[in-house]
């Protein structure tokens, strides 16, 4: 049997930290280590706590969790982070994934949706709030940099990180694209090397920031 996920929650809100440790009660997969109100408080013990995933609230007391992220990723850096909020701002997205955190859930998700996106993100992967990614591909999309696109990635490559933004999974693209789940594996790795960077989220901030996307 795996070893469960170690996951620390940072949230202020005693109700929302107290259904958070309801959902997680009782799974063979996950268990909640640790909980706290501050990220003040929650840097002192997560090199002990040791957790897979970090669960962060953006709207804090004291040091907000934009400010938290480079820290989290300096006491804990293969420790994924997830933020869970309720900041729709673009500006959020942008700076949270550029930033480092591997994914960004509103809390009107479902505890489901959570679930899911915690497996997600712990298998590698990165997870983009559905009623987020709509936008953020948009903008992506239609504010397109033709020369500098074409100066670093390939039409495909594009196409590709643009169905990332779209918030597919590799076998969605695979499939909307008619190719293997292998093939689009090494273009996603290809895109990475291009661009410098470790994962999904970091990529489309990056092709944002280098004016291969350009925010409207």
């Amino acid at each position: 049997m795996k070893p469960k996920l170690r996951l620390t929650l940072i949230e202020d809100s005693m109700a929302y930290r107290k259904g958070i440790i309801c959902a997680m009660e009782d799974r063979m997969d996950m268990e909640l280590v640790s909980e706290f109100g501050t990220v003040e408080i929650a840097l002192r013990s997560l090199e002990t706590d040791a957790p897979d995933l970090v669960l962060l609230d953006l709207n804090l007391p004291g040091m907000t969790g934009l400010e938290a992220i480079p820290l989290i990723k300096k006491i804990v850096p293969d420790a994924k982070i997830v933020i869970l909020t309720q900041s729709d701002k673009e500006a959020d997205v942008l700076q949270a994934i550029g930033s480092g955190a591997s994914g960004y859930l509103l809390k009107s998700s479902s505890m489901a949706q959570l679930i899911d996106g915690i497996k997600h993100v712990c298998a590698g992967g990165a997870i983009l709030d559905p009623n987020l990614a709509k936008f953020i591909m948009d903008t992506l999309q239609e504010q397109l940099s033709e020369p500098a696109s074409n100066a670093l990635l390939t039409k495909r490559e594009l196409e590709i990180l643009t169905l990332i933004a779209e918030g597919l999974a590799q076998k969605q693209i695979a499939t909307e694209l008619g190719l293997s789940v292998h093939t689009v594996s090494e273009y996603i790795r290809n895109i990475y090397e291009k661009l410098n960077v470790p994962n999904a989220p970091s990529a489309i901030h990056k092709a944002h920031s280098m004016g291969i996307f350009r925010q409207k």
